[in-house]
């Protein structure tokens, strides 16, 4: 619906007649034409189409790019220019856009690198990405690239250039002619982590939280990490074992224990000659295989004597095997199953051979990880340090954020969590899947950032309010040094979403995008020292500064590759049951085709048992999908708009919830009693300090307290304050009052002096109904009095009428009055008809027996 021509590439709008205007200034152009195609779904770009002047097209697109770079910004020089003998017409004379060829769209096929900073950086992007060349235009994120690989293409421009390069910069310019501008302003690399052989090694920081977490709730199996496989072939058991011990022998931190010196924690690692370790193997029934996995991996680590991997294989038949692989969170995390299943496979097909493996030596070991990290972080005292700084941006960045979320649980958190999980895992179609990509790109946002702006969304609708922090797991892998170590590197970032103003999705993705990259440039700090510093309530029912958490799964597989032997993945279930960590968990993988094209997500949403029922699983888990549908549908769609109800859900709220006609009958709240009197006059109607009351007694009482207060001047639509301590006499007179005609005021003995004279005069009770030891510290103003423990009450109780006083009650009549607590200013008094208390009454004694 434009009146111009203009296009959005990559976030820009474009004008290509502008572009085709620069191209045809080329001395050797003869004609132009500029379009964008989007020739793979969401990928959109600019192609030029020129006519060589002179003939000669060989290295006319390289000029012309070159030409065009000079002249416009980087988002409007062309990503390919193709020649063509001449343009195709249409039979108007005018350029046929149709039948425009396509030009080859691969890497690394647009301009080469021109000097050694556009050299390097190419072998970098090609390296992390895993291709075998790139161009200077070629896109980093349009390539694959995601935050993880973000942080690695950080770690190795670190490494081979010698810069440190914020990760926002790789976002603002994501190609390498953009990054090779910014490099002349770019700092000095920081310290590169290398060996070192201390006299006793610390623990990292995330391994002296889960050896903490671990003296704190004694020994259990919360953090340890299951990895299942079946293998399916004639399995080398002892290839298998032999392997598996180079691959202890190969990463230090799967032969350290945790010892204690000074009342400090230490890595102690073990030689090979110390160890008593060996794959344990038998032979189990197929009826027997999962309980045999769960004691496997669900067995206690003592971690400090035990090794932290305890490895099994199960024999179900001579063809078929089950490995059952378990380690400790304190010596590996997600990211550590790629190099283990590498190292393990290499392993076992030189074993095969006889032969002990040939790899090349690692270049650090898990505890010089631990030491670098805190040269790296530094004297927390220092205000220059990174720890220092760091610390301030969290502090500022989680200022005022909430201590827990309101999400709906279906019932109260315990006072220790049990960890226990119900999850349901869901799949996003391929098609939506696209359009993820699609919108991701054209607002130069990660996956990541897009869905935790949903997740947001959803959990703002479903009562969360509107400032959410999100937990997130990162590689902390930020040497490129770590890339092929196994340990626990994992760190925990919190993504604070600001859902404020009623923002559309496209707004928040904004906000996202500028957060979660200042987080990610503050990555180095620890989680546990982030905790430590800010000091949050802490809880052994809840995670602190978050309790949801949202991870997208986009780290390499543990895949065995063993000559002889074809691999499969373990049954659903045959891990053990999943433990919750956090209230809510929200996790999502890619998938793609054999092309490369995005075939839908795999979710799972994992909830704490402790809180939520496995039907609210599933409904968030719909929710959710509903939530991603509206946005990418509408991107414009404003939190306001967005609706969490399913049909089945808005029709029970809307029409069975609302179903609620109740027969009631037309009376006052003493002539139901009067009926119930009638009904059963020996049923025991009160009970309380050793009292017990029958219907008969109770209301022969309160009838005789209710002449007393009648002959006092006491009567309908009066206000009669009543001030004593739980008991029977408190019912007696409640029900006095209202036998009177009048309505009561509950006071609250207990209440301050100030506030129970305000509730007098505010409610202009006539009277004031309590016992000797209450009345007489009151504030009482000038107003009838009834002590109904003072002699001369009790005489006159005693002579009166036990038949119900005559008097005339209409429904709508006030029967109470109720203040509000008065926390946000002065208490407020409510009145309370007969109908309605009538209503109450008669509903539950319906609906709850």
């Amino acid at each position: 619906g434009r009146a111009d021509e203009q296009v959005k590439v990559r976030g820009f709008r474009i004008e290509p007649g502008e572009v085709q205007a620069v191209i045809a200034g080329h001395a050797r152009v003869a004609q132009a034409a500029v379009i964008a195609r989007e020739d793979s779904p969401g990928d959109v770009r600019l192609v030029a189409y020129v006519v060589p002047a002179d003939g000669d097209g060989g290295e006319l697109p390289r000029e012309v790019r070159e030409f065009a770079a000079k002249r416009l910004p980087e988002y409007m020089v062309p990503s390919a220019v193709v020649v063509l003998d001449a343009l195709p017409l249409t039979v108007n004379g005018k350029i046929d856009r149709r039948a425009l060829p396509a030009p080859e769209y691969t890497a690394g096929a647009g301009r080469a690198p021109a000097t050694p900073e556009e050299e390097l950086l190419c072998e970098a992007f090609a390296h992390v990405l895993g291709l075998e060349k790139v161009s200077v235009e070629d896109d980093f994120f349009r390539l694959g690239g995601h935050s993880l690989l973000a942080t690695r293409l950080v770690s190795r421009i670190r490494t081979t250039m010698g810069v440190e390069l914020p990760l926002r910069t790789l976002f603002e310019a994501p190609t390498v002619a953009g990054l090779a501008a910014r490099l002349s302003g770019a700092e000095l690399a920081r310290a590169a982590l290398v060996a070192a052989e201390p006299e006793r090694l610390p623990l990292s920081f995330a391994q002296l939280r889960l050896w903490f977490v671990g003296l704190l709730e004694g020994p259990n199996t919360t953090y340890n990490s299951p990895i299942v496989g079946r293998l399916f072939g004639d399995v080398d058991k002892a290839a298998l074992d032999a392997a598996l011990l180079d691959v202890i022998e190969r990463h230090e931190v799967l032969r350290t224990v945790y010892a204690v010196a000074d009342d400090e924690p230490y890595q102690r690692v073990l030689e090979m000659d110390e160890l008593d370790w060996k794959l344990e193997l038998a032979a189990v029934e197929p009826d027997d295989l999962q309980d045999a996995i769960a004691g496997s991996v669900k067995r206690v680590f003592d971690l400090s004597v035990d090794l932290p991997i305890r490895a099994s294989l199960f024999t179900v038949a001579p063809d078929e095997h089950v490995l059952a692989l378990a380690v400790h969170h304190i010596a590996s995390d997600g990211w550590s199953r790629a190099p283990l299943g590498r190292d393990l496979s290499a392993a076992y097909a030189a074993r095969r051979e006889g032969r002990a493996p040939e790899w090349e030596p690692l270049p650090v070991q898990y505890a010089d990880y631990a030491l670098w990290q805190r040269d790296l972080l530094g004297d927390e005292e220092d205000p220059d340090s990174v720890m220092s700084r760091q610390v301030a941006y969290w502090r500022e960045a989680l200022g005022g954020a909430p201590e827990e979320l309101e999400l709906p649980f279906d019932r109260p958190r315990p006072a220790v969590a049990s960890n226990r999980a119900n999850v349901t895992g869901f799949d996003v179609p391929a098609e939506l899947h696209q359009k993820l990509v699609e919108l991701a790109q054209g607002e130069g946002v990660t996956l990541f950032m897009l869905l935790q702006s949903v997740s947001a969304m959803l959990l703002s609708r479903l009562g969360a309010g509107l400032d959410i922090p999100f937990g997130t797991p990162v590689a902390g892998r930020t040497d490129e040094a770590l890339d092929d170590l196994i340990g626990c590197f994992v760190n925990t970032l919190v993504m604070r979403t600001d859902l404020s103003g009623d923002p559309s999705f496209r707004q928040l993705l904004g906000r996202v995008r500028k957060s979660g990259l200042a987080a990610f440039e503050h990555q180095d700090v620890p989680f546990e020292k982030l905790v430590e510093e800010l000091a949050p309530a802490r809880s052994r029912s809840r995670n602190p500064l978050f309790q949801v958490t949202l991870t997208v799964m986009n780290i390499a597989a543990a895949a065995l590759d063993l000559p002889g032997v074809r691999t499969g993945a373990a049954p659903a279930g045959m891990a053990g049951s999943a433990t919750a960590k956090v209230d809510l968990d929200v996790t999502a993988g890619e998938m793609f085709d054999a092309e490369g094209r995005p075939a839908g997500l795999r979710c799972w949403v994992t909830a704490a048992a402790d809180l939520f029922d496995q039907s609210s699983v599933e409904r968030i888990a719909a929710a959710w999908v509903r939530v991603l549908e509206t946005v990418l549908l509408d991107p414009e769609t404003r939190l306001s708009g967005v609706d969490v109800l399913g049909e089945t859900e808005r029709r029970r709220v809307l029409v069975e919830w609302n179903d609620t006609a109740f027969e009631v009958p037309v009376s006052t709240v003493p002539g139901v009693f009067a009926a119930r009197v009638a009904e059963a006059p020996d049923a025991i109607a009160v009970v309380g300090e050793g009292v017990e009351l029958t219907y008969r007694e109770l209301d022969e009482r309160a009838n005789r307290l209710a002449h007393y207060l009648v002959d006092r001047g006491v009567g309908p639509e009066s206000v009669v304050a009543v001030c004593m301590e739980r008991g029977a006499e408190l019912v007696v007179s409640l029900l006095a009052v209202l036998k009177a005609g009048a309505a009561y005021v509950p006071i609250d003995p207990q209440a301050p002096a100030e506030r129970i004279a305000f509730m007098l005069a505010d409610s202009r009770a006539v009277a004031l109904v309590g016992s000797e030891e209450v009345l007489e510290e009151l504030p009482v103003r000038r107003m009838l009095t009834v002590t109904v423990d003072a002699p001369l009450v009790r005489m006159a109780l005693a002579v009166a009428p036990v038949s119900a006083p005559v008097v005339s009650v209409a429904p709508e009549g006030l029967a109470y009055v109720i203040y509000t607590s008065g926390s946000t200013g002065v208490p407020k008094g409510v009145g309370l008809a007969h109908a309605g208390a009538v209503n109450l009454a008669v509903a539950q004694v319906e609906l709850l027996g």
